[in-house]
Protein backbone atom coordinates (compact mmCIF):
# COMPACT_ATOMS: atom_id res chain seq x y z
CA UNK A 1 0.00 0.00 0.00
CA UNK A 2 3.23 2.36 0.88
CA UNK A 3 4.08 1.70 -2.73
CA UNK A 4 0.66 2.91 -4.55
CA UNK A 5 0.96 5.83 -2.49
CA UNK A 6 4.37 6.85 -3.31
CA UNK A 7 3.63 6.46 -7.00
CA UNK A 8 0.47 8.51 -6.50
CA UNK A 9 2.39 11.12 -5.14
CA UNK A 10 5.02 10.59 -7.77
CA UNK A 11 2.79 11.64 -10.55
CA UNK A 12 0.95 14.48 -8.96
CA UNK A 13 4.27 15.95 -8.46
CA UNK A 14 5.27 15.40 -12.66
CA UNK A 15 1.89 16.97 -13.20
CA UNK A 16 3.16 20.08 -11.24
CA UNK A 17 5.67 20.02 -12.78
CA UNK A 18 4.60 19.81 -16.64
CA UNK A 19 1.89 22.59 -15.28
CA UNK A 20 5.10 24.72 -13.68
CA UNK A 21 7.29 24.51 -17.03
CA UNK A 22 4.37 25.48 -19.59
CA UNK A 23 3.78 28.76 -16.77
CA UNK A 24 7.56 29.35 -17.36
CA UNK A 25 7.47 29.16 -21.37
CA UNK A 26 3.82 31.18 -21.76
CA UNK A 27 5.91 33.83 -19.52
CA UNK A 28 9.18 33.92 -20.89
CA UNK A 29 7.74 33.53 -24.85
CA UNK A 30 4.70 35.85 -24.02
CA UNK A 31 6.36 39.24 -24.32
CA UNK A 32 8.04 38.48 -27.63
CA UNK A 33 6.64 39.16 -31.21
CA UNK A 34 7.29 35.64 -32.23
CA UNK A 35 5.70 33.41 -29.46
CA UNK A 36 6.84 30.05 -29.96
CA UNK A 37 4.22 28.13 -28.33
CA UNK A 38 5.52 24.79 -29.07
CA UNK A 39 7.21 23.99 -25.76
CA UNK A 40 4.17 25.00 -23.79
CA UNK A 41 2.18 23.15 -25.40
CA UNK A 42 3.97 20.30 -25.34
CA UNK A 43 4.19 20.55 -21.55
CA UNK A 44 0.41 20.95 -21.16
CA UNK A 45 -0.12 17.53 -23.15
CA UNK A 46 2.05 15.93 -21.04
CA UNK A 47 0.50 17.17 -18.06
CA UNK A 48 -3.01 15.84 -19.84
CA UNK A 49 -1.75 12.27 -20.46
CA UNK A 50 -0.24 11.91 -17.40
CA UNK A 51 -3.34 12.96 -15.80
CA UNK A 52 -5.07 10.50 -17.68
CA UNK A 53 -2.47 7.61 -17.06
CA UNK A 54 -3.11 8.50 -13.31
CA UNK A 55 -6.95 8.22 -13.59
CA UNK A 56 -6.64 4.83 -15.56
CA UNK A 57 -4.03 3.49 -13.02
CA UNK A 58 -6.14 4.58 -9.67
CA UNK A 59 -8.87 2.79 -11.41
CA UNK A 60 -7.24 -0.36 -11.95
CA UNK A 61 -5.54 -0.36 -8.71
CA UNK A 62 -8.76 -0.26 -7.45
CA UNK A 63 -10.57 -2.50 -9.58
CA UNK A 64 -7.80 -5.09 -8.83
CA UNK A 65 -7.90 -4.06 -4.71
CA UNK A 66 -4.82 -2.49 -4.09
CA UNK A 67 -7.01 0.77 -3.57
CA UNK A 68 -9.87 0.35 -0.72
CA UNK A 69 -12.51 3.44 -0.87
CA UNK A 70 -12.79 4.91 2.43
CA UNK A 71 -15.21 7.74 4.16
CA UNK A 72 -18.18 8.00 4.42
CA UNK A 73 -20.43 5.00 3.23
CA UNK A 74 -23.05 5.20 0.61
CA UNK A 75 -26.67 6.00 1.63
CA UNK A 76 -25.68 7.75 5.27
Amino acid sequence: MTLMKFIVALAFLAILASLVSALVFMMRNGRSTQTKSGHMVKALALRVGLSIILFICVLIGWHLGYIQPTGIAAGQ
